[in-house]
């Protein structure tokens, strides 16, 4: 029986994750998911690709999302009062215009001096009507792409097992960053072929396979980038018909509901793999 063994969600895009026992899903992901974003004054995003020391600042938001707090190695703790209905300021993601609500000039002034380079917080505004692509179109907040990202052990395990057979060691999951993470399923990327998912209340439709990028070179624990792994590898095995590189899956929200650590992971449609 498949279960949910890690949840987690992350407060701010390309910062820290949260791993908790229990999240509500909402049409956009686990609540408060990249709810916050740091930009360039100009608002374009900021990202582990090009900052990797955005790995090293911890978020922290109450339960009803009014406060958030940032923490960071050697840095005292910023400690900021959300704001929801502040003017609106372009940001722009990946190419394509949103707006944020920009955290104040305290926010920006540590995440510039934390990063080197000037950045601003900035907000999901609650009229964000972004759409997500895929076979299952949906929402998120300021995601890369889809609501939920989805992985299950026995693909982790068969990665490393590539990996040491190469002379590299294994990987933690945290480098993948994933919401959700599933035990078994004995046939490694089973989550490339289940089309939709039931755990707890929610719902999942499967949307596309998750593109790899760079952030996965980065520790999430120092902030540096730690060599060619596991890119190196996953290109013997995992390179996908459209191009890139695949491991894990994204999934639009079809019913919210609560997720809990150990709800029972249900396969109720399967499809073939895009791979």
């Amino acid at each position: 029986m498949a279960r949910v063994v890690e949840l987690s969600y992350y407060p701010v895009k390309g910062c820290a994750g949260t791993p908790v026992r229990e999240a509500v899903i909402t049409p956009a992901g686990p609540a408060h998911d990249r709810s916050f974003m740091v930009v360039s004054e100009e608002g374009v995003y900021r990202t582990q690709r090009r900052n990797p020391l955005l790995a090293v600042i911890r978020p922290l938001l109450t339960p009803g999302g009014d406060r958030l707090t940032l923490t960071a190695p050697d840095t005292e703790s910023l400690h900021v009062r959300v704001d929801t209905s502040g003017p609106r300021r372009k940001v722009d993601l990946f190419g394509t215009a949103y707006r944020g609500i920009d955290q104040g000039d305290d926010a920006a002034h540590w995440l510039s001096d934390l990063l080197g380079a000037p950045s601003r917080l900035v907000r999901v505004p609650p009229e964000h009507d972004r759409v997500t692509d895929g076979l299952t179109p949906g929402t998120s907040g300021y995601a890369d792409s889809c609501a939920l990202h989805v992985i299950s052990r026995s693909t982790l395990d068969l990665l490393d097992q590539r990996m040491t057979d190469r002379g590299a060691g294994p990987l933690p999951f945290d480098r993948f960053r994933p919401n959700l993470v599933v035990d078994g399923w004995d046939d490694p990327h089973t989550e490339d072929r289940a089309r939709r998912l039931r755990i707890g209340g929610a719902e999942l439709g499967y949307a596309k396979l998750a593109i790899r990028c760079a952030v996965t070179l980065v520790d999430q624990h120092t902030g540096t980038r730690a060599g060619p792994e596991p890119l190196r590898t996953l290109a013997t095995y995992r390179r996908a018909r459209q191009g890139g590189i695949a491991f894990g899956t994204k999934y639009a929200v079809l019913r919210p509901g609560t997720v809990a650590v150990g709800d029972e992971v249900e396969v109720a449609a399967w499809g073939e793999s895009e791979l």
